[in-house]
């Protein structure tokens, strides 16, 4: 006679690695995937329901549809009182909505969310400010030294998300900050705060009460050495606003950039500077990134570049000098440094203009960080001048893009970024050709096809040393 055999389902745990997020079926010291040591974390599995029974056996209820005619109410959006953020969020705080603000350690995070959020409850909104990182003394402390204690925000210390969103509940704000999402916890996942299971569960929670309460909340989270959001990538998925609060911590400038926004441009940058009485918003930031400029100085040139809406002014400095090693250093601060071994190789295939055997220091003054293809010709400028010793024009800016072959490429909204530069009393700017121009911009433009032409129009024929 066959003995009946009971089965007993086991429930098994993965292991997800916080730096990459590649899923391991054991623990391990070193992530093979990525080569991150003590990065894999246990995560709980997701709960399984009964046995035998489908999603189809329990019906729910019918979502009502719509078709692509229906015409939404606009958004209600309320100002915080701080122009850049309000700028950053696409015209100011939309309710309902969940905002995470990463960046990295002690670069002025808590300081710019409680200048908000006194700035908020100033103008009768009521603001409950959560810490799981800080005693409420130490918060109070803060708002002393910034001046913001007539503020009436309401301040707690918690980490028990249960309790949080009971209190959130009954109180009912309009605007609701937890600092920070890594220091949650929640009691139905069987794992410590910080994991990859307590991190994703936390975030959904907080996420489905904004969207269900109407009430809006700023999520901060931390960032890992690579500067990517600690924890799962689903995070910054389920957040309708994703800002990168960055910056250099020798500068005393901080950029506020959207990175993902879902009511406004997810490339939007507000400029802020940290002083002894917090971060002071800088209305025209052109103007104070050029201040300390010296413009005798070779291999400096002045871009102007675009960051989101707002034309932005910024000094590249270039240095080229004699190596002693083997291999020549190339560094880059504020830059692609992939983009700066371009720019190098078109100028010694294209131009003849080598830069072997010496080493290449490149750096974004004022600690500003620039990704667009448009600063290629400023940055080769600058290069050329660094290396041969020749200053460019003080009241010129430089911008185009460069492609492999030598060609100069034209680049996007030209007319606003030499509005800025007249502005601040530019007179010539160097830009591609074909590129379309109003005469409105009163500026003398010289325009360029190649590369080549350029560096023989400014720098003359170049002899290798």
């Amino acid at each position: 006679m066959l003995k009946a055999q009971s089965y007993m389902v086991k429930s098994t745990l993965n292991y997800t690695c916080t730096n990459c997020h590649t899923t391991h079926k054991k623990w391990a010291g070193k992530c093979e995937s990525c080569g991150e040591w003590n990065s894999i974390k246990e995560e709980a599995p997701l709960a399984s329901g009964p046995k035998g029974k489908t999603l189809g056996a329990n019906k729910g209820r019918k979502i009502i549809l719509g078709d692509l005619t229906t015409v939404d109410a606009p958004l209600k959006r309320s100002t915080l009182g701080i122009n850049e953020f309000d700028r950053v969020l696409g015209g100011g705080l939309v309710p309902a909505s969940a905002i995470l603000v990463s960046g990295d350690p002690g670069i002025g995070k808590s300081t710019l969310l409680l200048q908000a959020a006194a700035d908020f409850a100033r103008t009768g909104k009521k603001v409950i400010y959560i810490s799981g990182e800080e005693a409420s003394s130490q918060i109070r402390m803060r708002a002393q030294r910034l001046n913001l204690t007539d503020a009436s925000v309401n301040l707690a210390t918690e980490t028990n998300l249960r309790d949080i969103l009971t209190t959130l509940e009954e109180e009912k704000p309009d605007l609701a900050i937890i600092d920070s999402i890594q220091t949650m916890w929640a009691d139905h996942v069987d794992s410590s705060p910080g994991s990859v299971s307590q991190v994703r569960a936390t975030a959904h929670e907080l996420t489905n009460f904004a969207k269900r309460k109407g009430v809006a909340i700023m999520l901060v989270g931390h960032v890992t050495k690579e500067g990517q959001i600690a924890g799962p990538r689903v995070v910054e998925h389920m957040v309708d606003t994703v800002l990168h609060f960055e910056g250099e911590r020798g500068h005393q400038f901080r950029i506020l950039r959207a990175v993902k926004n879902r009511f406004g441009p997810s490339d939007e940058i507000g400029v802020f500077e940290m002083t002894g009485r917090g971060l002071e918003q800088v209305s025209n930031p052109s103007e104070l990134f050029l201040s300390e400029r010296d413009a005798r100085t070779t291999g400096s040139v002045v871009f102007a570049g675009i960051e989101g809406t707002r034309p932005l002014l910024v000094e590249i400095q270039a240095l080229v000098a004699p190596s002693p090693l083997a291999t020549p250093r190339r560094t880059v601060v504020g830059w692609d440094s992939s983009r700066l071994s371009m720019v190098l190789a078109v100028l010694e295939a294209r131009c003849g203009i080598s830069f072997a055997g010496k080493d290449v220091y490149l750096n974004i003054a004022g600690g500003l960080r620039i990704s667009e293809p448009a600063a290629d010709l400023a940055v080769a400028a600058a290069l050329i001048s660094a290396r041969q010793d020749i200053p460019i024009a003080s009241d010129t800016v430089i911008f185009g893009e460069i492609s492999l072959s030598g060609a100069l490429r034209p680049i996007s909204q030209a007319e606003n970024r030499m509005k800025e530069a007249k502005k601040l009393g530019f007179l010539a700017a160097f830009a591609p050709s074909r590129m379309k121009l109003s005469s409105e911009s009163r500026m003398n433009v010289v325009k360029y096809d190649t590369i080549d032409v350029f560096v023989e129009d400014h720098f003359g024929s170049i002899d290798e040393e």
